[in-house]
């Protein structure tokens, strides 16, 4: 998996005060997923367990959207 090597820049201006930059970038933050990455890398799980659970949240979008189709398959 690739990463991208960005650099989040927010400008500071007589326009854009403090908080409203602060805003900005924690918005920023978020759309690049800064916040998402830190907490994925903030314990340590066996590679094991990442397998387990990618499959278990496979298997669920997989019922939701089996529910989804057959509920607008009803006739």
């Amino acid at each position: 998996m690739a990463t991208k090597n960005t650099t989040i820049f927010v400008k500071i201006d007589d326009r854009n005060n403090v908080e409203r930059s602060l805003r900005k970038f924690k918005r920023l933050c978020e759309s690049f997923g800064v916040v998402k990455e830190y907490r994925k890398r903030q314990d340590y799980k066996k590679p094991s367990v990442r397998l387990k659970e990618k499959t278990e949240a496979a298997a669920k979008r997989r019922v939701k959207t089996e529910f989804k189709v057959s509920k607008y398959n009803r006739v």
